[in-house]
């Protein structure tokens, strides 16, 4: 029996009169996998999230969370989705405890279990023992999305969607929300938009990139960096100049591409080079400069490129395929 995935998107399409959020916008996310929505501003993230929320409607197209339609029964989709969005609106005036229970009464939970419920997302959230006397205008920026947090997982939700869950956060209060998303891996699923990229790679199964409102990539890092960034790249510390390395190579039949050189003092060049195959070229490196008598290698390590220049290439291309595709050709007009 085919298993139903939690989200399921098809050519959804967001319109504001003549501009046009998001354009035929595809993606599955499978039961308790942790997905990175990633885009530059004014992608349509927030867009898409806002629609599968039940927030929003399509212009066009259609999304489905756990089998159910968004457009035909928003609020059983509503029921099944914790959303936290990026400018978390929280109560000043009130006690943590208080806040929860509120939002759980206001989620239809039964009063029998009220008090179990809440006592249950402040243990997750870490909430319990720390804050949960506290008034939330006296909480720092980690415990309010913390509090957030513990909201979007009242009602018992099959997905949680977090909209830069750790925007503005210190490295520690970061550290301590990674731990959190980590541990409701499995469990539910959970679909992060965040531009602080090395978290998203740490914490997610898999990304899904959005430029221009369309989708231009999805997968794991493995894969796309093979799609976006192939080859294998390495940094090299030589003493020795950038020409005679080049010459180095050629006559030794290496066919690599500088990606950068940087000169330093005393003749010491930085090198980053990429290598078109996927063989590791690193002994034939080492072996073609200890024969050199003026080009000393003095260290070389492989470089795996991060989810970062994952997200540029991918979005690079799709402006370099948007501005290199033709335009349609206008009707002739009658004479």
């Amino acid at each position: 029996m085919e298993t139903i995935p939690s989200i399921r998107v098809e050519n959804l399409t967001r319109n504001y009169g003549a501009i046009t959020a998001i354009q035929n916008v595809s993606f599955t996310v499978q039961r308790g996998e942790i997905v990175g929505f990633l885009g530059p501003n004014g992608a349509g993230k927030s867009t898409t999230m806002r629609i599968l929320s039940g927030i929003m409607s399509a212009t066009s197209g259609s999304a489905w969370v756990g089998g159910i339609s968004v457009a035909q029964n928003p609020h059983e989709v509503k029921r099944r989705i914790g959303y936290m969005p990026e400018n978390n609106p929280l109560p000043d005036d009130m006690r943590v405890v208080e806040y929860l229970r509120f939002r759980a009464r206001l989620k239809g939970v039964p009063g029998r279990k009220l008090r179990a419920t809440v006592e249950e997302v402040m243990e997750t959230c870490d909430l319990a023992r720390t804050a949960r006397r506290k008034i939330i205008g006296t909480l720092s920026k980690g415990f309010r999305q913390r509090v957030g947090i513990a909201d979007a997982l009242l009602g018992n939700p099959e997905v949680i969607i977090m909209d830069e869950p750790t925007i503005g956060l210190d490295p520690h209060q970061i550290q301590g929300i990674r731990k959190l998303i980590n541990n409701l891996r499995g469990r539910l699923t959970v679909v992060l938009s965040s531009h602080i990229l090395p978290e998203i790679e740490r914490s997610c199964d898999r990304v899904i990139i959005i430029n221009r409102g369309r989708v231009v990539a999805s997968g794991t890092s493995s894969s796309l960096r093979e799609e976006f960034l192939p080859g294998n790249r390495f940094e090299l510390e030589i003493e020795g100049s950038q020409d005679r390395v080049a010459e180095l190579l050629k006559a030794k039949g290496i066919e690599v591409e500088i990606l950068e050189a940087q000169e330093r003092e005393g003749k010491i060049l930085n090198l980053s080079l990429r290598t078109e195959g996927n063989d590791d070229l690193g002994p034939q490196l080492i072996a073609a400069f200890s024969e050199s008598t003026d080009c000393t290698l003095r260290s070389l390590a492989p470089r795996v490129p991060n989810l970062e220049e994952i997200f540029l290439a991918a979005t690079k291309r799709s402006w370099e395929e948007t501005i290199e595709s033709p335009k349609p050709k206008q009707p002739a007009k009658p004479e």
